[in-house]
């Protein structure tokens, strides 16, 4: 009996050490990309977060917006640094609702740099209703809110590919090898030359996946570069000041061996 019962435990444990979840083969790690803003030390690079601009204002601003950020933060330091006037001209390309006015009427104007990103829908229900009952998240902080971030981000955007052989899709529904259950209501919207980049730079896939991921990571961290200063001046003076303790303690010390 006890023979019996030990050999039930042992092919117990080893089925359930062998044990896969289903979920998991759905699964795909994210593409790892070297990414000019991570480590230590790390910085955006100008003219991709300038393209990656581009790239949301001509392809992703028609569905996600950007609440937390105002058009005057696009020339700040540490961000694109669009010069003054370009931050006007890019405002001002946008109708903005204002008001009331004297008549208690609300109108349209042309924006302002102190402007927060326009909407691109009125509400959250007719964001939804516009786009077959998925509501676009809001881009602002979209990297910090998804694990894997800028790394995640950037996969999803270059993930999708025709479903396998036997996975049905519903109406509306993508397939993108990069999301948990392979499927997505975003279409892919990004194609070979769809963007003409400003600066000249050739618009494949890839290259706007990486410029507007770039954009985001800013986004949703414009004081990164800001922060890696202060946090590579305060790893210095611990390091100077480490080398002060022990150059006094071992002044201290020999004292107290020459009177021993």
């Amino acid at each position: 009996m006890i023979k019996y019962n030990f050999k039930f435990v042992t092919i117990f444990f080893i089925l359930i050490l062998s044990f896969k979840p289903l979920q998991s083969a759905e699964m795909v790690d994210p593409i790892k990309v070297n990414w000019s803003f991570k480590g230590l030390t790390g910085t955006f690079d100008r003219a991709s977060l300038q393209r990656g601009f581009q790239v949301y204002k001509e392809v992703c601003a028609s569905c996600h917006s950007m609440q937390y950020l105002s058009y005057r933060n696009l020339g700040e330091p540490g961000g694109p640094e669009f010069s003054e006037q370009e931050v006007k001209a890019i405002a001002a390309s946008f109708e903005i609702e204002d008001g009331p006015d004297s008549q208690g009427e609300m109108f349209t104007r042309p924006g302002r740099p102190s402007d927060k990103f326009k909407n691109p829908y009125p509400n959250v229900q007719a964001a939804a209703a516009a786009n077959g009952g998925a509501y676009p998240p809001d881009m602002s902080v979209l990297v910090k809110a998804r694990k894997g971030g800028a790394n995640y981000i950037y996969s999803v955007l270059v993930g999708y590919e025709d479903p396998p052989s036997g996975v049905v899709l519903d109406d509306g529904v993508y397939y993108n090898k990069y999301m948990v259950g392979n499927k997505i209501k975003m279409p892919n919207n990004l194609s070979d030359g769809l963007v003409e980049y400003a600066d000249g730079t050739i618009s494949t896939v890839d290259q706007m996946a990486r410029d507007v991921t770039t954009f985001l990571a800013w986004a949703a961290e414009p004081e990164l570069e800001e922060r890696h200063k202060t946090g590579v001046k305060v790893i210095i003076y611990l390091i100077l000041l480490t080398i002060l303790v022990y150059l006094s303690m071992k002044k201290i010390w020999s004292r107290i061996d020459t009177e021993i």
